[in-house]
């Protein structure tokens, strides 16, 4: 749910860019949704952060977003002690489905959107009912941008936004999956932006977290929520985060740019640039 430096995606045109001045701003800051795409697949992120091809907004983001905007709103609600109940998030959904990404094209098939939407709704009103966060609980935060310095260790300055902070330090993150997550492949896939998360927590607040909450709303015929409990990072974790980021700058600074190809590649908003990349 961290937003930094995203393109606006729209078209398959790539923008006039100074490499030289984007590739330097990219290295002063660093997010967990940029560097698990560095390490996903270096040049999916060249196109969209550096040369920032624009593409339209796949369904499956903008029903993630749409979920994202009413979790949000039903926190921010308990934090300040206003009605919570379904109408209310309803209405907060109608209105985002409309206005989220109103500035983007979303690919949608034929007639998908309204299918689209009543499974998110269904989602949504599953979360609502279901939520394993006690009505009454009154979070730390909500949606709070943080940011830690690391330019002593030579690394860059840490952004990213973290969803929700419950009572003891509990970091929550929501994610939208189609498929029943595993605890321990949530726990590996996740641990970027768990380690992230806990970083920048510490730095805010001066504390150890009180470990983290992945919250899965999974959108089956029949959709259930699924909750994976991680500890607290570890210092074995925290010394991957630092040498991954350090893995992003260098690469990035020495232009080290690759594809890394697989059977993932079929389903990449950038398959035709990649294809024909030189």
């Amino acid at each position: 749910m961290i937003a930094t430096l995203e393109a606006p995606p729209s078209d398959s045109t790539p923008s006039v860019v100074d490499v030289d001045a984007r590739v330097n701003e990219l290295v002063e800051t660093i997010s967990a949704s940029r560097l698990n795409l560095w390490n996903s697949c270096r040049l999916k992120f060249w196109f969209r952060y550096v040369d920032q091809i624009r593409k339209p907004v796949a369904p499956v983001l903008h029903v993630g977003s749409v979920v994202h905007s009413v979790l949000q709103a039903w926190n921010l609600a308990r934090w300040r002690r206003e009605d919570t109940g379904t109408d209310a998030m309803r209405a907060v959904f109608e209105e985002s489905w409309v206005t989220l990404n109103a500035d983007k094209p979303i690919a949608w098939e034929e007639d998908e959107e309204v299918t689209q939407k009543t499974a998110a709704w269904l989602l949504v009103e599953t979360y609502l009912r279901d939520s394993p966060i006690p009505k009454d609980e009154r979070p730390e935060a909500v949606e709070v941008r943080v940011e830690s310095d690391m330019r002593q260790m030579g690394l860059p300055k840490l952004v990213g936004v973290i969803d929700l902070v419950r009572s003891g330090g509990r970091i929550v993150d929501f994610k939208t999956t189609a498929q029943t997550p595993t605890s321990s492949r949530a726990a590996f896939l996740n641990e970027i932006q768990a380690s992230c998360y806990a970083m920048l927590y510490r730095e805010s607040t001066g504390r150890i977290e009180g470990g983290i909450e992945i919250h899965h709303l999974v959108k089956l015929k029949t959709p259930k929520i699924v909750v994976v409990p991680l500890g607290p990072m570890t210092e074995l974790q925290e010394t991957r985060l630092l040498r991954l980021i350090r893995n992003h700058v260098d690469g990035l600074t020495r232009r080290d740019i690759v594809p890394s190809r697989g059977f993932h590649c079929s389903g990449c908003e950038f398959f035709d640039e990649c294809r024909n990349w030189g």
